[in-house]
């Protein structure tokens, strides 16, 4: 029998581990050599076994509070489901389970179960929360020095590591609970959607609290490179016009004390 040239064996074996269809499965095996202790099958699935539990493994690390809500049975079946689905498509496992809380709002077997997504969501915020990149914090001496005539044009650059979510499941606190090695509380719906914030501080912390309305608002302007002038001006749905600039400081200072804003540009 010929053998083909690396690249193609190469090619051949990604493929029978990847998808593990029976043409790849058969190909494969033709060019592995049986003996007494194991035949050609036997060994190309101790593979495509290691690659499976491997991925299941690493998703385990960066959901550990779906694992427990799913159960370990039920959340490797679930890996699986997702694996063929989305096959590993980069050199680094760490980027593997970006897609589960798409995966799990689509999957037929999951997409009746919300709080799966959303659970999925926030534990995968949290990863690339911890994992953004470095970057100065801004102080509230450094923001009293901005002379008044500057504000009105001031735009706000948020920490890198800042992300955003809106919940309607209580993510967060079944996230809490299996961190902290506690009784994890049953999935729970609220009626209203509820907005987040989630930044990692100083301490290299993952931290994170709902916002109101308002905050929204102000925040998802800043984050789209908005002045602070048309950020009072969004606030006035929210406060009497005379009261917003206030309010959009009051803001302002906040995320400078969480540590969410790294710098200002003053145009």
């Amino acid at each position: 029998m010929t053998r083909p040239p690396l690249s193609a064996l190469q090619s051949l074996f990604q493929n029978r581990i990847q998808s593990g269809d029976a043409d790849s499965e058969r190909a494969m095996e033709a060019l592995v050599v049986s003996d007494v202790r194991a035949g050609a099958g036997e060994r190309v699935a101790v593979y495509a076994d290691a690659y499976r539990l491997r991925l299941t493994e690493a998703m385990s690390v960066d959901y550990p509070a779906l694992c427990s809500l799913l159960g370990v049975p039920e959340f490797s079946r679930m890996c699986r489901a997702y694996i063929a689905a989305y096959p590993s498509d980069r050199p680094s496992i760490r980027w593997f389970g970006r897609y589960l809380s798409v995966f799990l709002a689509g999957a037929p077997d999951y997409s009746q179960r919300p709080v799966l997504s959303e659970l999925a969501a926030f534990e995968w915020a949290q990863g690339e929360t911890f994992d953004a990149l470095d970057a100065p914090v801004l102080n509230i001496e450094q923001v009293a020095a901005i002379a008044p005539t500057s504000w009105a044009g001031m735009r706000l650059l948020p920490h890198p590591s800042v992300r955003r979510l809106d919940l309607y499941w209580n993510a967060p606190e079944i996230v809490k609970a299996v961190s902290a090695s506690k009784r994890r509380p049953a999935p729970r719906q609220t009626a209203k959607v509820t907005p987040w914030l989630m930044w990692r501080d100083e301490k290299l912390d993952i931290r994170w609290r709902s916002i109101g309305d308002d905050e929204v608002a102000a925040f998802d302007a800043a984050r789209n490179n908005q002045r602070f002038a048309d950020i009072c001006e969004l606030l006035c749905e929210f406060v009497e016009p005379e009261q917003a600039p206030m309010q959009a400081a009051g803001l302002l200072k906040r995320w400078v004390m969480d540590g969410l804003i790294t710098d200002i540009d003053i145009a």
